[in-house]
C-alpha cells in the first residue's frame, strides 16, 4: 500500500498539496471505503494558546474556519488519503464503497474521556428517571414497572437529580405504599444518592443498627429506622445487595450502551471505574469479537482484589486493542451536589460543614501508590477545592518517590472546584484536568448556594485552566449527564443550558473557543489515552476512527451557537468499518 503524504502551510493556511496543485498520483492500491463531498477537519495543525486564539498554520483567517479537504480513503482500517475529490478517485477499485456525505463535516472520532457504559446500559433496561421533577412522578413511574413484573423481581431505577432534590430529598413511604412486592433502588443522576423502599431494605438486611461506610450518610426517619435515602458512600451499603446480573445480561446491557455512544457518534470510551464484573464483561464482548467502539479501561480502585491482581500483572502496553486496561479510578471525595465535595471553607450553605475526603471516603491512598509506582495512569476523583489540593499533593508525594510515575498522564477526574493558588499546578505536575462541560450548565442553579460567590469563580474554570497551561479532556460523565456532543459543544462555547438561559452564559469567562471544545473530545482526548500517535487527527497512516455530523460546528457556533444543539451523527467509523450510518 502507498499512502499521499499531507503538505504544508500555503497563504498562512493548512492545505493539502492534493488540493492547492495537481500532484504525480502514486500507484496506490483501491481504497475499502471513499468518503467525499464533505467538510474535513483534520485537526492537523498546532494547538491553540491558552487564550484560545489558533495557530498560525490553522484554516482559519482571523474571522473563519474552513475545512481543510473534502475527501478521504480509507483501506485496511486506516486513513490513506485526505485531499481532494477530484484525486480521491486514484483509490477507487472495483469493490471500493463510495459514500457521497453530501457535506457533511467530518471530525477526528470522539472520544467520551469519563464514562460509565456498563451502568449506562443497564440504565437503558431501568426505570429512567432523567428529568422527572418530583418524588411523586418518580413513585408512578416505578408502580407502572411494577405491573409488568413477577413479585419480588428487583426494580432499578435511574436518574433523579441529587443535586437539584438536596433540599427536599425523598424517603421510603410513598414508593413502599405504592411497590410493596418489589424491592426497588432508585439511584442519582451522578450516583451519590440512592433512594429505596423498605422492601429493599428488607432484601438487604439494613436497619438503624447497620454499619455506615466512612464517608456515607444513611438517613434515618422520626421512627429511627432507615429512611430510604442513601448519600455518598453508603450508596454501597444496597449495592451490595442487588443480584449481580448474569454475565449473558450484562454482555447484552453493556453492548446497548456501547452502541448508544456509536450512534452518537463516540469511537472510544474511557470507562471510569471497572470492577471485576465489568472487566469480565468487556473482556467476553473483546473475545467475541463484539465491543463496537474502543474501551480504555480505568480500574477501580475500590475493588482491592481486581487491584493487586493487575498490579502484578502490570498496564497493557499497547495502544491498537479494541479493549486496552491502563488506568485507574479512585475516588477521593464526594458530590458538590449532595454536599460530599471536600471544600477548604465551610459549605455556603451549610455553616459547620466541608464535605469528605481521603480515608474518610474509603480512598486507599497505598493501593493507589502501588499502582502509580506499577506503571498506571491514575484518574482521581476530586470535586472541591479541598480535595484537588489533597489530590495535587498525593500526585507530587508519588512523583517525588518515583520520578517516572510523573511520564503516565494522571487526571485528576471532575476538577470541579479549584483554589486560585492550585490553578498553575496542573500543568507544573503534568496532570490533566478532565471535565465535564454538562455539569456547569446543569449544577449552576444550586452550585453558587453551595460555594458563595467568591469560590464560584474557581468552579467549572476551563479558561482558566488553559490559561495556566493546564491539558484538559471534555467528557460527559455519563449517564450522569447527556453525553450529546452537541449539548456538550454548546454548553463549552456558550455556557448556557439547552432552554438557552442564562442571557449571556453563566460565568461567560470560562467559555472556550470551538477549537478547544473539538481538540477536548477528540485530538487532546486521544493524548489522555496515550493514542496522539494513532488518532486525534485526519491524517494518512492514523486510524480510520472518524466522527461524521450533519453540521459544520466550527461555522456556527460563530454564526449562531444554539444552531449546535440541532445537530445530527450521521456516521461513525471504528477502525475502518462503519459501525453506525444514519
Amino acid at each position: 500500500m502507498k499512502i499521499l503524504s499531507m503538505a504544508g502551510v500555503a497563504g498562512g493556511l493548512l492545505l493539502l498539496a492534493c488540493v492547492t496543485a495537481p500532484v504525480e498520483l502514486a500507484e496506490t492500491d483501491p481504497a475499502d471505503l471513499i468518503l467525499t463531498n464533505a467538510r474535513v477537519y483534520t485537526l492537523a495543525w498546532g494547538d491553540p494558546d491558552g487564550e484560545g486564539n489558533p495557530a498560525a498554520d490553522a484554516p482559519f483567517d482571523g474571522s473563519n474556519w474552513r475545512p481543510d479537504a473534502e475527501a478521504l480513503a480509507i483501506d485496511d482500517g486506516a486513513i490513506v488519503f485526505a485531499g481532494s475529490a477530484q484525486e480521491v478517485l486514484a483509490w477507487q477499485g472495483a469493490a471500493t464503497r463510495i459514500v457521497d456525505l453530501q457535506g457533511a463535516t467530518v471530525l477526528p472520532g470522539l472520544v467520551d474521556t469519563h464514562t460509565h457504559v456498563v451502568e449506562f446500559g443497564a440504565k437503558l433496561d431501568a426505570v429512567d428517571l432523567t428529568d422527572v421533577a418530583t418524588e411523586a412522578e418518580a413513585v408512578a413511574l416505578v408502580a407502572e414497572r411494577a405491573k409488568t413484573l413477577p413479585a419480588g423481581e428487583w426494580i432499578i431505577g435511574a436518574g433523579w437529580d441529587e443535586g437539584a432534590w438536596a433540599n427536599a430529598y425523598p424517603d421510603k413511604a410513598l414508593l413502599s405504599a405504592a411497590v410493596p412486592d418489589h424491592p426497588v433502588v432508585m439511584r442519582s443522576l451522578h450516583g451519590f444518592g440512592l433512594w429505596a423502599n423498605q422492601a429493599a431494605l428488607d432484601a438487604g438486611g439494613i436497619t438503624a443498627q447497620s454499619a455506615v461506610p466512612e464517608g456515607g450518610e444513611m438517613r434515618l426517619g422520626d421512627d429511627g429506622a432507615p429512611s430510604g435515602l442513601f448519600l455518598n458512600r453508603a450508596t454501597t451499603m444496597l449495592d451490595e445487595a442487588i443480584p449481580t446480573a448474569s454475565l449473558e445480561t450484562r454482555m447484552r446491557q453493556t453492548r446497548k450502551g456501547l452502541m448508544q455512544m456509536a450512534r452518537d457518534g463516540y469511537v472510544t470510551v474511557h470507562e471510569a471505574g471497572a470492577d471485576t464484573h465489568a472487566m469480565e464483561t468487556f473482556a467476553a464482548l473483546e473475545a467475541y469479537d463484539n465491543l463496537p467502539i474502543r474501551v480504555y479501561a480505568m480500574l477501580s480502585l475500590r475493588d482491592e482484589p481486581l487491584m493487586r491482581r493487575w498490579i502484578a500483572r502490570g498496564p497493557d502496553s499497547d495502544t491498537d486493542s479494541m479493549l486496552v486496561t491502563r488506568s485507574v479510578k479512585a475516588y477521593y471525595d464526594g458530590a458538590l451536589g449532595s454536599r460530599g465535595a471536600r471544600l477548604l471553607e465551610d459549605y455556603a450553605d451549610r455553616p459547620g460543614h466541608r464535605g469528605v475526603s481521603g480515608s474518610g471516603y474509603g480512598f486507599d491512598r497505598e493501593l493507589n501508590e502501588a499502582a502509580m509506582k506499577a506503571g498506571f495512569q491514575t484518574g482521581i476523583h476530586a470535586i472541591g477545592d479541598a480535595g484537588n489540593r489533597e489530590a495535587l499533593d498525593i500526585l507530587e508525594r508519588v512523583f517525588a518517590e518515583a520520578p517516572a510515575a510523573r511520564d503516565n498522564r494522571h487526571r485528576i477526574e471532575h476538577a470541579q472546584v479549584i483554589a486560585p493558588e492550585d490553578m498553575g499546578r496542573f500543568a507544573d505536575l503534568d496532570v490533566i484536568a478532565s471535565m465535564e462541560p454538562p455539569h456547569a450548565v446543569e449544577d449552576k442553579t444550586w452550585a453558587e448556594d453551595r460555594l458563595g460567590a467568591e469560590r464560584i469563580r474557581g468552579a467549572y474554570a476551563w479558561r482558566t485552566l488553559l490559561r495556566n497551561g493546564a491539558r484538559m479532556t471534555f467528557n460527559a460523565d455519563n449517564p450522569g449527564s447527556d453525553h450529546s456532543i452537541f449539548y456538550g459543544l454548546h454548553a463549552a462555547v456558550t455556557r448556557r443550558d439547552k432552554d438557552l438561559q442564562p442571557n449571556g452564559g453563566w460565568y461567560p469567562g470560562e467559555a472556550v473557543t470551538i477549537e478547544e471544545a473539538i481538540r477536548a473530545y477528540t485530538s487532546w482526548s486521544a493524548y489522555a489515552g496515550f493514542r496522539e500517535d494513532e488518532t486525534g487527527m485526519i491524517a494518512p497512516g492514523r486510524w480510520a476512527d472518524l466522527t461524521v455530523m450533519d453540521i459544520d460546528p466550527f461555522t456556527l457556533a460563530r454564526s449562531d451557537p444554539a444552531g449546535l444543539l440541532d445537530g445530527e451523527i450521521v456516521m461513525t467509523i471504528v477502525d475502518g468499518r462503519i459501525v453506525y450510518e444514519r
